[in-house]
């Protein structure tokens, strides 16, 4: 092979690894029934402070938190060109986040897989929720 050659070679699979890595796919995340921590501080905890810690959590992420109905809430986020929706139904017991719809994020319905960030992104919500429910309780 001459030096020519295996440097297209070598471009040309460069190329392909890039494309690759930026469609890289995971199972779908999802977050189901995670407790809301016990209140230890003597308040009561109300389904109007759980809806608090949630909309706070997601808007300090960047976020579009929209209150549904008590106990439903839509969050929608925008980065660059992707978009994630979810739901997240609550109750002062525990809360879920559970994807809704996508846009530029590969997700794949039939295998149930989506772009690897948007897991990140839902994990990062989760402990943000999570945070705010704690300092309720304290």
């Amino acid at each position: 092979m001459t030096m020519h050659k295996t440097l297209k070679t070598s471009v040309w699979i460069g190329i392909m690894m890039a494309i690759l890595a930026g469609c890289r796919t995971a199972p779908l995340y999802n977050v189901t029934n995670s407790a809301v921590p016990p209140v230890t501080s003597g308040k009561t905890l109300t389904q109007d402070n759980v809806t608090k810690a949630i909309v706070d959590a997601g808007m300090g992420l960047g976020w579009e938190m929209q209150v549904m109905r008590p106990g439903q809430i839509t969050g929608t986020l925008h980065l660059r060109s992707h978009t994630a929706i979810v739901d997240i139904p609550y109750s002062t017991a525990s809360y879920s986040i559970v994807y809704n719809s996508s846009q530029d994020l590969n997700y794949d319905p039939a295998r149930r897989t989506i772009h690897a960030n948007y897991n990140g992104w839902i994990q990062n919500l989760d402990r943000a929720i999570r945070g705010r429910l704690s300092a309720f309780g304290y």
